[in-house]
């Protein structure tokens, strides 16, 4: 018996594929899209703190640069008041020595009035030496040794002046030698010169201490910050200019004007005074200090009668100094000099007595016109240069110490002006 074969069911369908899932947005993605956060007041307390500090450093520096001129201007004045004094020692010295090799032409017994010249001359250099021992200490060790060396002088003298008046020859010999020595390298003459150069020198680097450019740079620096504060807050709360950063600026920019024109006009005026009156009274003293070595010179020549050709090279170098210099009393010396001409005349000719006479008269009347002329006019230019130096010293104080004053005010109104905004975004 046959069987029915049943059919077997067909096997189920797969099940459907999953749906693919939706890749989620990469970080990168959504931190671009997410909107960034800003600290908004430490923003404006950062740009306020930046501002003040730009305000009140500009304040502070400008002022110090102004102060800085202000006593180089003050020093610079001292050093020339220095120079003058140091001037004055050398000429009165060279004065005393031009005096007393004269007054050994005589013989015998002095003139009164050369000794008495002589004597005035002497005191002049010491009192001077106190003085500027006690006006700047940097020079106190040269002038305890110059006054060492002006007494050894004035001893040499001394002992020239007994010999010569009982009629000794050895009184000449010790003359010319006290003249020798004064002018000996590390003497007298050699710490005169050291201290005129020093002291011209710092004269005249004081009246450089005006700084009209770093004014401007300081202040060029400051209006730029505030310029960029401005911006940064004009771009953020749509204002295109804020009040008190504005008042700061127009107080910069006040100040640097001030401060810079002022400065450079105190420059300009520092560098027409070193080339003007500055460089007149250098120049004066300078003739009349190698006018009185050449008038001691022309004496010594006489001294040694007929054997003094050194002493003429060494007249003849002075003479040539105290021609190119420019001396105001130029033709006073043109007169000294004709006589001069003559006295060597009469010398390289045999006839030393009327050489001598016209040595003691003339000679010394032209000398002292020359002398006279040339100290006043150093002393009148070295006055003006010193005065024009400490003039105006007050105003340009008391507008340093103002412009500590405008710029914390400008700090203040630039507070002020953030502070604004801070309540805006508040």
């Amino acid at each position: 018996m046959s069987q029915t074969a049943t059919p077997q069911a067909a096997p189920p369908p797969p099940p459907p594929a999953p749906a693919a899932a939706v890749a989620a947005p990469a970080p990168s993605a959504v931190a671009q899209a997410a909107p960034s956060y800003v600290d908004t007041p430490a923003l404006l307390n950062r740009w306020q703190l930046i501002g003040m500090s730009v305000a009140i450093v500009f304040g502070l520096v400008s002022a110090l640069v102004q102060f800085v001129g202000w006593q180089s201007d003050g020093r610079a004045a001292d050093d020339t008041d220095q120079l003058l004094r140091v001037q004055t020692i050398k000429s009165s010295l060279l004065s005393a020595d031009a005096t007393a090799t004269n007054a050994f032409l005589r013989g015998g017994l002095e003139d009164a009035a050369q000794r008495t010249a002589y004597d005035k001359a002497i005191e002049s250099v010491l009192r001077k030496i106190a003085e500027a021992a006690d006006a700047q200490p940097a020079d106190r060790d040269a002038l305890a040794e110059l006054n060492v060396k002006v007494t050894k002088y004035t001893t040499a003298v001394a002992q020239a002046r007994d010999n010569n008046r009982q009629g000794f020859p050895i009184g000449a010999e010790y003359l010319s030698g006290a003249s020798i020595d004064l002018r000996a390298d590390g003497d007298a003459l050699s710490i005169l010169d050291a201290l005129v150069k020093s002291n011209q020198q710092r004269a005249e680097d004081a009246m450089g201490g005006q700084h009209p450019f770093w004014l401007l740079a300081l202040g060029i620096v400051a209006l730029g910050v505030l310029v960029w504060l401005n911006r940064e807050l004009a771009q953020r709360f749509r204002r295109r200019i804020n009040k008190g950063i504005a008042i700061a600026a127009v107080i910069v920019l006040a100040l640097t004007l001030v401060t810079v024109v002022g400065a450079w006009i105190r420059d300009s005026s520092n560098d027409s005074l070193r080339e003007g009156e500055f460089a007149k009274a250098v120049a004066e003293a300078n003739a009349r200090t190698e006018g009185n070595d050449a008038k001691a010179n022309e004496s010594l020549r006489l001294i040694k009668r007929g054997s003094g050709t050194t002493y003429e090279d060494e007249w003849q170098k002075s003479a040539d100094k105290v021609a190119a210099s420019g001396t105001s009393a130029l033709s006073e010396w043109k007169t000294y000099a004709a006589t001069h001409a003559e006295i060597k005349k009469l010398d390289d000719d045999g006839n030393w007595d009327r050489a001598r006479a016209l040595a003691l008269g003339q000679s010394v009347a032209d000398f002292d016109k020359f002398a006279d002329a040339a100290e006043a006019a150093a002393d009148k230019n070295g006055s003006t240069a010193a005065e024009d130096l400490r003039s105006g010293r007050s105003l340009a104080l008391i507008l340093s110490g103002l412009t500590i004053l405008l710029g914390i005010a400008a700090s203040v109104f630039l507070a002020r002006g953030i502070g604004e905004r801070r309540r805006e975004f508040s």
